[in-house]
């Protein structure tokens, strides 16, 4: 099923609420996640679209209520990281093609300063100056330090999330495992009272219980304090009654966003066979698709030619 697209907001029509720091919280019936027609490419070093290369989305859009949990599936390179990153403010776009809770994730950074836009996904690493990229985060000091120097947390809600993740304050995190640093990785992005979470494979490191744990646990935001969230993972278990929306993500649109309730293998408790028939279908798609193209795609990389007027030129090399 094709979605309509929502109609655009602007931060004046937000929805009555209080607001944190400029953002207006949307009132009871206003969308907390909106898109509209949304079109994305990566762009070369002269900030224009790489000549060949598709379009990551084309006219996407889609709404999402408070409340929804929202499970993002589709094929490698489908762009589901993408997508999140831009609900997350991390790319540019139009303000009128993504409203976060009423405000534009990239324009308005009160959204992310103040919690209520929570993004928690990849690796947890940092690039060291003359030492390396990607270096996992560790050193010599306890947990519980990076947990208790986050600022503006109630003690209740810190003890809670710790007891879900089953954190122990005293591990040194450069003798921790994988799992146990997503597990404070999580536990960080989980702190603040968030009102939209976006997960992008978050618990490839994790074990079957502390998973479950994690799902109840979201699952109790939703219904209690009706935040609203998007996950993106390969991992179905345990997760047949967790969402309550699906997006199916393949050749730069939605080819299934609907709610659970809707889609009748869905309904039926069958995700991960319903998702598998998904994913082989478009791989039949794309083949035929590859077999009946007869475009040649010649390889163009821009290069820095210096500068002109002002501004950084490129030229092209095949």
């Amino acid at each position: 099923m094709e979605p309509s697209a929502p109609d655009r907001r602007s931060a004046g029509d937000a929805g009555s609420g209080s607001t944190v720091e400029g953002v207006a919280a949307p009132g009871q019936d206003d969308p907390a996640v909106v898109v509209n027609n949304l079109s994305f490419t990566y762009s070369g070093i002269d900030g224009q679209p790489l000549l060949n290369s598709p379009p990551i989305f084309r006219d996407v859009s889609f709404s999402l209520r408070p409340g929804s949990r929202c499970l993002l599936v589709g094929p490698n390179g489908a762009g589901k990281t993408t997508l999140l990153k831009i609900l997350g403010g991390k790319h540019l776009v139009p303000r009128d093609c993504v409203w976060v809770l009423g405000s534009s994730p990239f324009h308005d950074t009160a959204l992310t300063s103040s919690g209520l836009l929570s993004y928690i996904g990849g690796a947890w690493v940092r690039d060291i100056a003359f030492a390396g990229y990607s270096v996992p985060l560790q050193g010599d000091f306890p947990a519980g330090q990076i947990i208790e120097g986050i600022p503006g947390v109630d003690p209740k809600r810190r003890e809670r999330v710790m007891k879900v993740m089953d954190i122990n304050s005293d591990w040194r995190m450069h003798l921790v495992s994988d799992g146990q640093r997503r597990r404070v990785q999580l536990c960080v992005g989980l702190l603040k009272p968030f009102k939209v979470l976006l997960l992008d494979e978050i618990t490839v490191d994790l074990d079957v219980l502390g998973r479950a744990d994690l799902m109840d646990f979201l699952t109790e935001e939703c219904e209690e304090r009706g935040a609203t969230i998007v996950y993106a993972t390969h991992i179905f278990d345990g997760l047949q009654s967790w969402p309550t929306h699906v997006a199916f993500l393949a050749d730069g649109k939605f080819q299934t966003f609907d709610e659970v309730k809707n889609v009748p293998h869905l309904r039926d408790g069958k995700l991960l066979d319903t998702v598998v028939r998904w994913l082989r279908e478009d791989k039949r798609r794309r083949a035929a698709s590859k077999r009946s193209s007869k475009t040649t795609v010649v390889f163009q990389q821009p290069l820095n030619n210096g500068w002109a007027s002002g501004r950084m030129t490129a030229s092209l090399s095949k």
